[in-house]
């Protein structure tokens, strides 16, 4: 079944990583592994909302849960995953009155990336808020450094001395 192999790829993992827990996507469909994992000891983090994989379904990064059908089945979703066992559930990219809605509903944290001020925590990626990828700006994302242009400034400065042959000199030789 999918639940053996979900656990048997959570023992794997774990003991190949070393990692702490685990953040599984999905809702209802994924509560049968989220508990047998959880019941073998690993930890598990829900993911509800813009997951990752959803881009291949769904096509677009567009915001999830606007329309009240898919709103309702993320509520039940968390409080299934809740029940599952996980011990927090990340919202990603939802309408904001729904995060503060689902995480008022639930005894366990939730962490918001693109879903508004009202979740328990916060997080973004950390590539994405020092500015690395340019092209990825998200009205979610405050960039906190513009490490894009440094990273350029640095390279191209790079090259030039390599192409000048001031690198590498006499100091930097053996």
């Amino acid at each position: 079944s999918n639940s053996d192999v979900a656990l048997a790829s959570a023992i794997k993992i774990m003991k190949e990583t070393g990692g702490h827990s685990l953040k599984l996507e999905g809702g209802e469909e994924v509560a049968d592994s989220i508990k047998r994992i959880v019941s073998a000891g690993i930890p598990v983090m829900g993911h509800l909302g813009l997951t990752p994989q959803s881009i291949y379904k769904f096509g677009t990064y567009n915001v999830r849960a606007k329309e009240e059908a898919e709103a309702e089945k993320l509520r039940r979703d968390a409080l299934i995953l809740q029940e599952a066992g996980c011990f927090a559930i990340v919202l990603e990219k939802i309408p904001a009155h729904l995060a503060q809605v689902v995480s008022q509903s639930l005894h366990i944290p939730t962490i918001g990336i693109g879903a508004g001020p009202h979740c328990d925590g916060q997080v973004l990626v950390m590539h994405d808020m020092l500015g690395i990828n340019n092209e990825f700006s998200p009205r979610f994302l405050r960039k906190y450094l513009n490490l894009h242009e440094q990273i350029t400034g640095a390279v191209q400065q790079y090259i030039g001395d390599v192409k000048s042959q001031d690198f590498p000199n006499d100091k930097e030789s053996y």
